[in-house]
């Protein structure tokens, strides 16, 4: 898939695992606690090493929708901007994940990060609708990158082809 690009900024997708990638920051999408637990967050955790644990301990807890940045630990990454998303049922789903997703990108354009990458937050564990997950999170994410300089690049990795083909659909049909 082509990637969408607005003034010198792209939007791609690529479906594999987040933890893989060399770019300057992931993101997690973490509780509001901060515990690496399962999904992307295990994932992170048992490719990066402890350290990012310990650094999130000093952090956590914050609010659903609130993003802080920590140390990569053994990642190819140089950070994990930490998400907390929010749970389906919780009340206010749509307003938590589009903040969620504007607070990762302000940090990423506060540090001057060139490139970052999401999962699609909140679908695993906390049972987020894909479908209104990539609405909400591509929409977020080309509105941002319109109007800043930073990310350069936004990646969306998603694992599966099943994630992949429903963020591949809103991207095609946001951008025809």
């Amino acid at each position: 898939m082509k990637p969408w690009t607005t003034q010198g900024r792209k939007l791609t997708l690529k479906e594999g695992n987040i933890v893989l990638l060399d770019v300057d920051a992931i993101v997690n999408a973490a509780n509001r606690n901060l515990i690496l637990g399962g999904g992307v967050a295990g994932a992170i955790r048992n490719a990066g090493g402890p350290s990012i644990q310990e650094e999130c301990n000093t952090i956590g807890p914050i609010d659903v929708g609130e993003a802080v940045m920590t140390n990569a630990g053994n990642l190819k990454a140089k950070h994990v901007i930490h998400a907390a998303g929010p749970v389906q049922g919780e009340g206010r789903e749509d307003t938590k994940l589009r903040n969620a997703t504007l607070n990762s990108l302000k940090i990423a354009n506060e540090n001057k990060l060139k490139d970052i990458a999401f999962p699609a937050i909140s679908t695993g564990i906390f049972d987020f609708p894909m479908q209104e997950c990539s609405e909400i999170m591509i929409q977020t994410v080309m509105e941002f990158l319109e109007t800043h300089d930073h990310p350069q690049e936004v990646i969306f990795c998603l694992y599966g082809q099943d994630a992949y083909n429903v963020f591949e659909k809103t991207l095609d049909k946001l951008t025809s």
